[in-house]
């Protein structure tokens, strides 16, 4: 499979705020994460990414985020 990046960001709902999202994404997909930007309050946070990786591994990182209630939006 030949590796690919993708830029995303990540909004985080305030109960996720304090979960090791990147970390779990490397670790559990093999994916690795260059974080460009976050911006995090008590309420909610955003974070810019570019994750590199298998695209099925990537899929299947940005799916676990979501079924946690992650909102994704890739970017260009």
């Amino acid at each position: 499979m030949a590796i690919i990046k993708r830029k995303v960001v990540l909004g985080i709902p305030q109960e996720m705020l304090l979960e090791p999202i990147l970390y779990t994404i490397n670790q559990q997909y093999d994916i690795k994460v260059n974080l460009y930007d976050s911006r995090i309050n008590d309420e909610e946070g955003c974070m810019r990414v570019e994750l590199e990786g298998e695209e099925k591994q990537i899929e299947e990182g940005l799916d676990w985020a979501m079924a946690r209630g992650i909102r994704v939006e890739t970017i260009s």
